[in-house]
Formats: C-alpha cells, structure tokens, sequence
C-alpha cells in the first residue's frame, strides 16, 4: 500500500468516525434522554429513527447524479451539510426540534457512507479491497473507544448538547483535510462512454438480479442489526441494573477489541474467501445476540465479556459483507449503486428501529418487555443474510 493509498484511508477512516459518532452516540444517550424529554422508549426510537429515515431518501435521491460528479466533490459538499445539520442538534430544546435536527443530519449523511465505500472500491481492486474495508472499519471501532466514552463524559457533565458541538469542531477539521490532501476522484468520468440518463441507475438494478440480490442481503443484514442495538442501553438500565454510568464502558471494550480484530477479518476475507469468512461471522454473532437480549445479570464483567464477543462477531460479517456487495457494479456505475445501497441499508435501520420499539414495551415500574423476541427476530434475519449472500456474485471489473 503506498503512501498516498494510506493517506487517502485515514482522511475516509476520519470522515466515518465522526459520521459513526454522530449516529451512534443517540443510543447510549438514550436513558437520558428519555427522562430530560419525558419520552417513552418508543419515542426514542423515532430520534434515532428520524436520521436513518431521511438519510435513506437522500441516498437514493443521490443516485441519480452522484456518477456525473468527480466523487471528492460530492463528499465534500455532503459532510460540509452534515457538520451544519450536527451542530444545530445542540442546539434543540425540546423533543420534535431534536428529531427536526436530526433530520437535516441525516440528509447530508446519507450522501456519505455510499461514498466513502465507492471510493474505496475504485481506488483498491477487489483483491485488496476487504483489508482497506477492514481499515475504514476501524474508525467505528476508535470512535466506540474514544468517541463514545468521550460523548458521554461530556454529556453527563456539560449536557447532552456538548457532545454535538464538539463534533461539530472536529468536522470542520476534517473538512480541511478533505479540501486539501483528498485528490481528484474522477476516474469513472474519463472511462464513461456516455452522460448517464438520471433514471438509468434504477433500470440497471432493476434488470440485474444479482444486484437487486445484493441490496436484500444489504436490507436483511440490517433488519437484524439494528432492530436491537438502539434498545441495549435502555434495557440493561431498566431490566437487569446495570449502572449507566458505565454504559460508556460497552462500546469501549467492544471498539478495543474490534481495533484489532477488523484489520485480520479483512485480510482474513482477502485470503479466505468474502462468503466463508461471513458465513463464519454471521452463524457465530447470533449467540452474543440471544445473550444480550435475554440478559441476566448487571454483573459488569459479564456484560463486557458478552458486549465485547457481540461487538467482533457483528464486525466480522459486515467487513465482508461490503467487499462482496462493491463488486457487483462497474466502476461507472458503482456511486449510483453505492448510494442505492446505503439509502437502503438506512431505511432499513429505521424500519429495524421501529420494529424494535413496536415489539418491546416498557411496563409503568419501568421494566422493558418482549427484548428477547427482538433477538429472536435479529436471529432470523442474519440466518436469512446466509443464504441471500450465497447467490450474491462477484462480476469481472
């Protein structure tokens, strides 16, 4: 890997850390929130909901002209909004304006994820693609170890609002960063042979098997995930007594742990083989799932160990995942389908977030019912994703 391939990772491994901060801090937030706004966890649900949501339109909106633009542009104009849409979270006083905020985060961010991926997909040819996957899949593990921690110091001491501020300062640094070192990215514009029909993107998909295959398994993939991870926080407060004040704690050992091990799933996949490393993933992240779901103790070393094998195993089958899922799309084509994707990997993290809520129910003692059925359903869904990624296949770029 040269230097410049290195330098280019570490600027899309900070755009994603603070994008991942941005969305996962709402979780552990969650207990306080729910008691500062009077809210039912339910109505959490739709804060964290409301970014998905929106980020989903957006990213499919995107696709119908994100492959007509030099890809450094598209992401500097989108994180630019982004940074605008989290600072104004900070500054909302009351639940509907928060979920308002949320919204325009959203918006910005859904441009985002697909980008950052498309880039990498055009800059590493598939070979080498899972283990530059793995690299800018550890800004999720650093910002659950220092991101998370952090935002929940500063919360609990400074107010909820801080956390938002304080992102919104680091992304005008990235956003520096982007400006200057990120090169141009238009090596899909000179090889194209025509100006893409901006309904073309969806006609192709919809007349390629394999990939609207691909964007299922993205959709289950999700389904599974995210209609439990929202609720963790609030049900181990709830139920079983597990101090809030070392919810922080979760998401550190959890991202500690996946520093180190999403580098060897990603060479590990580029060795192996995409499928057998996420069949492996996959079959094995269902036992953390019925563990914290159907959680029995507050002890806070049993639920580290568990969090922890949750956090690697959950990390392990997604690396892989978005190898297998670049590779069904040319490189002029791959933003518009990048972006299709992430627009439905959100929306099915909203859709997950709200099955999640429907399903549990929080009794007037305050005790959460019915979590162990949404990780019977997570189980379900990540047992499909099995054999939905078999007939995902790899075309010749």
């Amino acid at each position: 890997m040269t230097q410049k391939e290195k330098l280019l990772l570490f600027i899309l491994a900070c755009i994603n850390f603070t994008h991942i901060i941005d969305f996962m801090i709402m979780m552990p937030l969650g207990p306080q929130l729910i008691k500062i706004f009077d809210i039912s966890p339910r109505q959490f649900g739709f804060i964290v909901s409301a970014y998905g949501l929106s980020a989903g339109i957006s990213g499919f909106l995107s696709a119908f002209f994100v492959d007509n633009y030099d890809r450094k542009k598209v992401v500097l104009f989108a994180y630019t909004g982004f940074v605008a849409g989290t600072v104004a979270c900070a500054f909302a006083p009351t639940f509907e304006i928060l979920i308002l905020t949320r919204t325009i985060a959203g918006t910005f961010g859904g441009l985002i994820g697909s980008q950052v991926l498309s880039i990498v997909a055009d800059t590493f040819e598939y070979e080498r693609r899972a283990t530059a996957m793995g690299f800018i899949t550890t800004a999720f593990s650093l910002a659950s170890v220092v991101g998370i921690p952090s935002g929940l110091y500063l919360a609990s001491h400074f107010g909820w609002h801080s956390p938002f501020l304080v992102l919104g300062v680091l992304g005008i640094v990235v956003i520096f960063l982007i400006s200057r070192f990120v090169p141009v990215l238009d090596k899909h514009l000179r090889n194209k042979q025509h100006k893409q029909n901006p309904f073309e993107a969806i006609t192709n998909i919809a007349k390629n098997p394999n990939q609207l295959r691909a964007l299922s398994l993205s959709t289950i993939i999700m389904l599974g995930h995210f209609s439990i991870i929202p609720y963790i926080s609030p049900t181990l407060v709830s139920n079983v007594g597990y101090s809030q004040d070392n919810i922080f704690l979760i998401y550190f050992v959890g991202g500690l742990l996946t520093i180190f091990s999403a580098p060897m799933v990603g060479k590990l996949a580029d060795r192996k083989g995409k499928y057998p490393v996420f069949v492996t993933f996959a079959i094995l992240s269902m036992l953390p799932i019925f563990l914290i779901t159907n959680m029995f103790s507050g002890e806070l070393w049993i639920v580290l160990i568990i969090a922890g094998i949750f956090f690697v195993f959950s990390n392990g089958r997604l690396i892989p995942t978005q190898a297998i899922i670049s590779n069904v799309v040319t490189p002029q084509q791959r933003g518009s389908f990048m972006a299709i994707n992430s627009s439905v990997q959100l929306l099915a993290q909203a859709i997950a977030t709200n099955i999640g809520g429907f399903i549990i129910h929080k009794t007037p003692s305050g005790f959460i019912e019915n979590y162990p059925y949404v990780g019977y359903f997570s189980m379900l869904m990540i047992f499909f994703s099995i054999f939905i990624a078999k007939t995902v296949k790899s075309i010749t770029q």
